[in-house]
């Protein structure tokens, strides 16, 4: 019984106030930059947020580390906030952003690839697991809170043990984007490293007898069919872009609303971390002065790993959940996804128009070269070393605690 319950947790409406219908109004819905009429689009715009995949708490996981907890209830939804953003750059990267999910199955191979990244299993390049033992480094202990600037870094560091998606991860420092050194780093060649893909694109050493190429054609169901070791990279990684901000001391401040909202209708746009103090939440869109977002302070068993892994449960059949913007929590972080350079230079002209031209207060800097009084910029690259984490258990005393480090906006 409990298993069915949990299969469904996410279609009861048990909090019928934050389940309300979509607004019936004229004004445009703008869900990560698609635009849609609530009146005559409800089913197209309904189909786009019930295919973003839905990350949220989960229960009855293996322990983190061996002896932590296994269960995030109370302390991970930042992180899985992390995990959508991230799977939604994935997504766009691997199927585009015009696909969309059937809940009767027959997706493609790409799609379940991309699910088992993020499986609640020490083995999943994006688990919670890993998340919250890549967080060690970034001064959190497993099952303290975490904030957006937080899991930006964890983001940028996990994303360089995927080779199969080959994804640059980018966070901008001190409010400024830096053109040259993103394209520095997504200019630089993937990794040529002897290692073999797991199916979630996490990586192993390959046996001293075999080739990469030998090592690739092992039988595995969730493997790509080709090898991507034999396959040419173009000289471009896809660019998940993340830009930790703080738009106001206690609450936002009103002069950067519009900005944000603008955020959201760029094509790039890959949603916004955020939410209140305690309470993270996935901002996809807006609809008047109101945001839209995934909720994932619902609890779920874990998915037992397999050929046949019920994907349901990742995916909000629920009508999408909105608050009033000026409820939000001032501290956020943006997120754009750029699959090719001039993906990125559209960006770039976009943010120019739209967000520096047209704004006294601009919410972001974007220059073009690096600012010569910064440290040189060097673009990520994986350590030669790995650790399970074990060995970073801690106790959770710090729980719920959060201090975020920000460059505060001018007010």
């Amino acid at each position: 019984m409990e298993a069915v319950l949990a299969k469904y947790e996410n279609q009861i409406n048990v909090f019928s106030e934050f389940l309300e219908d979509l607004p019936d109004t004229d004004e445009p819905v703008w869900v990560l930059g698609e635009c849609y009429n609530a009146k005559t689009g409800k089913t197209e715009l309904l189909s786009d947020v019930h295919s973003r995949l839905w990350f949220t708490y989960r229960k009855k996981f293996s322990p983190i580390g061996g002896t932590g907890p296994s269960s995030d209830a109370g302390w991970g939804c930042m992180l899985r906030c992390g995990q959508m953003i991230l799977a939604q750059a994935l997504v766009c990267s691997q199927l585009g952003r015009a696909w969309r999910w059937r809940a009767q199955g027959g997706q493609p191979e790409k799609y379940h690839r991309i699910l088992h990244c993020f499986l609640d299993r020490k083995d999943s390049c994006y688990s919670i697991h890993q998340m919250a033992q890549m967080g060690v480094g970034e001064g959190k202990s497993v099952g303290e809170w975490y904030g957006p600037n937080t899991v930006a870094q964890v983001l940028k560091k996990l994303a360089l043990f995927d080779d199969w998606n080959s994804l640059a991860v980018y966070v901008s420092m001190d409010n400024t984007v830096v053109i040259e050194d993103i394209k520095k780093q997504c200019r630089q060649a993937s990794s040529a490293s002897r290692l073999r893909p797991r199916p979630c694109g996490w990586q192993e050493p390959f046996t001293s007898r075999e080739t990469p190429e030998q090592a690739c054609s092992h039988t595995d169901g969730h493997r790509a069919t080709t090898c991507p070791h034999s396959q040419s990279h173009s000289d471009w990684r896809p660019l998940l872009l993340v830009i930790p901000l703080r738009m106001g001391i206690n609450h936002i401040n009103p002069v950067y609303i519009q900005a944000l909202k603008e955020c959201f209708k760029m094509p790039q746009s890959c949603g916004v971390l955020g939410g209140k103090p305690n309470l993270a939440y996935y901002f996809i869109g807006f609809v008047g002065e109101e945001l839209i977002y995934l909720d994932p302070h619902t609890t779920q068993s874990a998915v037992e790993a397999g050929s046949g892994v019920d994907d349901q449960s990742y995916h909000c059949l629920r009508s999408p959940r909105r608050m009033k913007i000026t409820n939000l929590d001032p501290s956020v972080a943006l997120g754009f996804f750029c699959k090719s350079e001039d993906d990125f230079d559209s960006w770039c002209n976009l943010v120019q128009q739209e967000i520096q031209m047209k704004r006294n207060l601009r919410m972001f800097e974007l220059v073009e070269n690096h600012p010569p009084h910064w440290p040189p910029f060097v673009p990520p690259t994986k350590p030669e070393v790995q650790t399970t984490g074990a060995e970073f258990i801690e106790s959770t005393d710090k729980l719920f605690e959060s201090e975020e480090e920000f460059e505060i906006l001018n007010v």
